[in-house]
């Protein structure tokens, strides 16, 4: 039978539950911290995607779609480039089917941006499926790390602003179907780029693979579109990114070593003595 005395109240608590306690201490604070980081950087994204999400709000509208089927749209599709290809292909006659091909088509780009982020979501099957609909064009770039790995709270609160602006911005087109110079002559058609712009600039400051990406993929635009449309040059040029697979490329500190601490606390490898 035990005969020790009951601990005292207010003595110090056993080490092992003050260290759990810290780790889930510096794990809450690393989540509110990239949390906080995505919505200050979703907020310049935001603002931008609300202006663009009016110009398709009322273009849709002058198509016919009526007043419920382009917020419905932006509520499930949330993607500008694929919510635009789909009304300009209806709009150009080529019929739902044609239409909803160009979409899936500009949208497969999420298959390759959701691999790349899978490591880094937790969970099961339908959990991680849940959190990966935060991916979007903009916070999969402010959420990336480095070395392939993702911030996935940085993820969360980039995408957390920004689909509520998208949704409201289309109901508001769909309302007011403002003409569409208004978006031409107020220079408001160039905020989205630019958005996209800074981020690609700080990408490019902390990366020698980014920025041999950036040059390839200018020049590969540069003479694809001699031949072919703006869009398929583009995504010609995107072929640059594949730079990245190159080992040597990847900046050394922040490849992912075994053996350190995660955001969350954990470790990679086994403790030394453990089974």
């Amino acid at each position: 039978m035990d005969r020790s005395p009951p601990q005292a109240k207010g003595s110090t608590p056993a080490p092992t539950a003050t260290v759990t306690a810290s780790v889930q201490g510096t794990a809450g604070d690393s989540r509110r911290e990239g949390f906080v980081a995505g919505i200050k950087v979703g907020t310049g994204l935001a603002a931008a995607a609300f202006v663009l999400a009016v110009t398709f709000g009322a273009f849709a509208r002058t198509e016919g779609w009526g007043v419920l089927a382009p917020i419905v749209c932006s509520l499930v599709v949330f993607s500008g480039s694929a919510q635009f290809a789909l009304a300009t292909a209806l709009a150009g006659g080529g019929g739902v089917p044609t239409a909803v091909a160009a979409a899936a088509l500009i949208n497969g780009r999420f298959i390759p941006m959701g691999v790349a982020v899978a490591k880094d979501l937790r969970g099961g099957r339908i959990r991680r499926a849940l959190e990966g609909q935060a991916v979007v064009d903009g916070s999969w770039v402010a959420a990336h790390l480095g070395g392939g790995r993702f911030d996935r709270w940085k993820l969360f609160g980039a995408t957390a602003v920004q689909w509520p602006a998208w949704v409201a911005g289309t109901a508001l087109g769909v309302v007011m179907a403002p003409p569409e110079s208004l978006v031409e002559s107020l220079g408001l058609d160039l905020v989205f780029p630019a958005f996209f712009l800074l981020l690609l600039l700080d990408e490019l400051r902390g990366s020698r693979a980014a920025r041999a990406a950036a040059a390839l993929g200018a020049c590969l635009a540069a003479v694809l579109v001699i031949w072919v449309p703006a869009g398929l040059a583009l995504l010609g040029a995107s072929a640059a990114a594949l730079l990245g697979l190159r080992k040597g490329l990847v900046p050394r500190d922040t490849r992912d070593t075994r053996g350190t601490r995660d955001s969350h606390g954990s470790r990679d490898t086994k403790e030394a003595g453990g089974s």
